[in-house]
């Protein structure tokens, strides 16, 4: 999909289309926004009974604008007329606020994203039914034993979709038809926003090799700085290099997978289902925040944190047995501790508890700018094995009147 989270933000707000837009920081306030437009308009033309229903007529000077902005807000998403000034997912706010102070920043709605994800996959599944799942905004399809799937290389069904999720939703999407999962998920994103790519096999030197070898998903940025270190910059100067040499310097199964990716090999097959491996939540604080001093906020925020993991378990149906937490400190060094039960559980206050003796094992005494809950070995409820009696792991002393201080397990 097309700046997904940003897009399904201009279907509310199509008075900002065009314009630079960040989808990030802090939860949807639209009280404030009310009370904006209920001062500047006294004669009552905004009540909380209509304001749902004139969004698209909010004057533009309304919305909050990046300048000026301080916090730990990242951005999950920029409109394309926001990324021509180098603004991005995953950016800071701040430094995003240097680059585009003009933004219009609007608050995430996980809600709506999800209705939206739901949408145009099911219309998508009603043309191509064997669909993998790659997450909130994107999706690998298998054309072969769709009809018509082979007409222009693929063009003609990539058009359908295109236009049945359009219709249906008002989004646009792009779409990369490759005779693989590795060369289509590079070839999505050649002609963004709505475009369609075909990329044949004799189409690798050409299309595939000038690209930078970031472009291949499974190369991070320390393989790529290893890589430049060794002068392949390009995708082809990757596949330049002999199978055994990569081996030599990049180990057995990384090397190996590295040079088939070079030549665009890759036999994953679309996989209709699979099973998560874990669920979590975090969250990054507007400012640090210390176990003592803010203990209040802190234990709300855990809380919320536990209730939220649980309430994904349960309503996608799953149970955990290892339960985890996530803190990055003020020097950004972070920190991970679990601990694995004897038994399968998606209740919140099982999962605070547990959480809460992780919470023991850590330093508390450095202020925190980050929190997570994890929650793995899943299972499908009530699929779980008979429960086999497994001691706890050690705790670790040295932290637990900090823990009590902060998280008390009532």
């Amino acid at each position: 999909m097309d700046a997904f989270y940003a897009s399904c933000e201009l279907l509310r707000y199509p008075q900002l289309k065009g314009m630079p837009v960040v989808i990030g920081g802090g939860r949807r306030k639209e009280d404030d926004l009310l009370g904006k437009l209920q001062a500047a308009y006294p004669e009552g033309e905004w009540t909380e009974d209509t304001f749902a229903e004139r969004l698209d007529r909010i004057p533009v000077d309304f919305f909050p604008r990046l300048n000026g902005y301080t916090g730990r807000g990242v951005i999950t998403t920029a409109t394309y007329a926001a990324r021509q000034f180098g603004v991005g997912s995953a950016m800071g706010l701040m430094k995003a606020a240097k680059l585009c102070p003009q933004a219009i920043m609007l608050p995430v709605d996980f809600e709506r994203y999800r209705h939206f994800s739901r949408t145009f996959k099911s219309i998508i599944t009603d043309i191509a039914p064997v669909m993998q799942d790659r997450g909130v905004d994107e999706v690998y399809i298998d054309f072969t034993d769709v009809p018509g799937g082979q007409r222009e290389g693929g063009r003609v069904l990539a058009r359908l979709i295109q236009k049945s999720i359009f219709e249906a939703t008002g989004l646009t999407c792009s779409v990369g038809v490759a005779p693989n999962k590795l060369i289509a998920k590079m070839a999505s994103e050649f002609n963004k926003p709505n475009g369609i790519s075909i990329v044949h096999e004799a189409d690798l030197q050409t299309l595939i090799w000038p690209l930078a070898c970031r472009k291949i998903n499974g190369v991070g940025p320390k393989a790529d700085e290893k890589l430049k270190g060794f002068g392949i910059h390009t995708i082809g100067d990757l596949a330049a290099r002999e199978q055994h040499w990569l081996i030599e310097n990049f180990g057995k199964s990384y090397g190996a997978w590295l040079f088939d990716a070079a030549w665009g090999r890759d036999d994953r097959p679309v996989e209709t289902e699979s099973e998560p491996v874990s669920m979590s939540r975090e969250t990054t604080f507007e400012r640090d925040l210390h176990a003592v001093r803010d203990r209040a906020e802190l234990g709300a925020v855990f809380t919320r944190l536990c209730e939220q993991v649980a309430a994904d378990l349960q309503r996608k149906g799953y149970e955990g047995k290892t339960i985890g937490i996530k803190l990055r400190y003020d020097n950004f060094q972070a920190v991970t501790r679990d601990q694995s039960l004897s038994d399968y559980t998606a209740d919140a206050k099982r999962i605070r508890q547990v959480a809460g003796q992780c919470l023991k094992r850590v330093d508390l005494s450095r202020r925190l700018r980050l929190l997570g809950v994890r929650v793995g070995s899943l299972v499908k409820a009530g699929a779980a094995p008979d429960s086999v009696n497994h001691p706890m792991k050690a705790e670790e002393p040295g932290h637990e009147w900090q823990t009590q201080l902060l998280f008390t397990d009532d």
